[in-house]
């Protein structure tokens, strides 16, 4: 792969290690965050950091971008100042999740300017992004797919959804749904099992050897509920917009989502307990409070 001259605009949890991972390849980054300390922290990795997002879509005509929040994701593609002001970008990768609608309506606006909208979430957690090991997921043109895949292929396993801005976003916010069912589920599940006596320990080995086994049995109670840090690297505000996300749209779409409306409500509860940026595996002590045991190992 030859070097390439990229733009990144969101270099903090995610997109700092996505980044990284690029410089790492060889590439020429350059790069723009809202906070200074993370355009700093990737500029001693060797990114070349900007001043304003403008500024990047004005040296690069490749930009990738991670963001929080759909509203911060039109912000940064349309405002003023935004990478749609910029004189060289030709397309932009967008990594955020932020639902089929708002993809939609960002592709539409771009495309007024001739820049091409790639709809690319990933999933994988800061592990994944670190390690390259994510799922990406992506909806553009064949021929831009054909582009970019080596690239994307620095980040982990890629997969071509189609061709339409927002189908990408329709399996991420499936995906989420069913992470934010396991570790609401598998919360409920563990509590119930230590009340009554069970091992946390012992209950975690026989899940994973049955028809139980899922995300949060395998990983995330091992890693952030056991050893009671709660610190998996997901929020409780992001989760709750990602499946907010995902009962809006699947409404929409004329889709009931009546036990992914249960699960917003837990991640709604744990919100107001713990608030948004509280690790999402806080679910469970939710579910500890109530009960009045911990689950530990």
């Amino acid at each position: 792969m030859g070097r390439k001259e990229l733009g990144f605009v969101g270099v903090g949890n995610m997109g700092g290690p996505m980044a990284a991972r690029l410089l790492k390849a060889g590439h020429a980054v350059h790069v723009f965050d809202a906070k200074r300390e993370a355009v700093d922290a990737m500029e001693k990795l060797g990114a070349q950091g900007a001043a304003s997002i403008t500024e990047v879509a004005s040296v690069t005509d490749t930009i990738f971008t991670s963001l929080p929040t759909p509203q911060i994701v039109e912000r940064v593609m349309l405002g003023e100042g935004g990478l749609i002001e910029g004189s060289k970008v030709r397309r932009v990768v967008d990594f955020s999740t932020i639902g089929p609608r708002t993809a939609k309506r960002v592709a539409d606006a771009l495309a007024g300017k001739q820049i091409d909208y790639v709809d690319a979430p990933v999933s994988g957690g800061v592990k994944g992004a670190r390690e390259g090991t994510l799922a990406v997921m992506v909806a553009c043109q064949q021929g831009a797919f054909d582009d970019l895949q080596e690239t994307l292929g620095n980040f982990g396993k890629v997969f071509h959804l189609g061709d339409v801005p927002g189908q990408a976003q329709t399996m991420k916010l499936a995906n989420n749904l069913l992470s934010g069912a396991a570790i609401a589920l598998t919360s409920e599940a563990m509590v119930m099992g230590v009340k009554a006596g069970l091992d946390p320990k012992v209950m975690l080995d026989v899940l994973n050897t049955s028809t139980g086994r899922n995300s949060a049995t395998v990983d995330k109670f091992p890693r952030a509920v056991l050893p009671g840090t709660f610190d998996f690297g997901f929020t409780t505000g992001l989760l709750y917009k990602d499946i907010s996300l995902c009962i809006d749209d699947a409404e929409a779409l004329g889709v009931p989502m009546v036990a992914g409306s249960t699960i917003r409500q837990m991640l709604a509860v744990t919100q107001a307990l713990y608030g948004a940026e509280s690790d999402f595996t806080s679910v469970c002590r939710v579910v500890e409070g109530w009960a009045g045991v911990e689950v530990r190992g």
